[in-house]
């Protein structure tokens, strides 16, 4: 089937629909507070969903690696050390800033990896 690693089968399902002839799925997350339902990672590009339209609409965002100028670790303490302490990231593309918070910061750590990875 996929080595693909997700949390809802339903956030992976809306993905694998929407994916390009040949694109695979790396890893779709859950992600937790306002605005953001779920980020999906593939190996072209970043989808994001936004639930922050008014009226109950979201928004479905395909980012390519190529556009994405920094991931950031976020946080609002100090780190002492451990640097995925946090389990929110922050990706920059363009004048855009999508903040994504998971539960875990294993999650953030394997998002941020990713994107870096394949970031030009």
């Amino acid at each position: 089937m996929t080595d693909a690693v997700y949390d809802s089968k339903g956030q992976f399902e809306q993905i694998q629909d929407g994916l390009l002839e040949g694109e695979t799925i790396i890893a779709v997350y859950d992600a937790i507070g306002t605005g953001t339902g779920f980020i999906g990672l593939t190996d072209r590009r970043i989808i994001v969903q936004d639930q922050s339209y008014v009226g109950k609409r979201f928004a479905i965002t395909s980012i390519p690696y190529s556009r994405v100028s920094s991931v950031s670790v976020v946080s609002n303490k100090s780190w002492a050390g451990q640097f995925f302490s946090s389990g929110t990231i922050a990706i920059a593309v363009g004048t855009n800033t999508y903040e994504v918070e998971f539960r875990g910061s294993d999650k953030a750590h394997h998002v941020h990896n990713v994107i870096l990875s394949r970031a030009a």
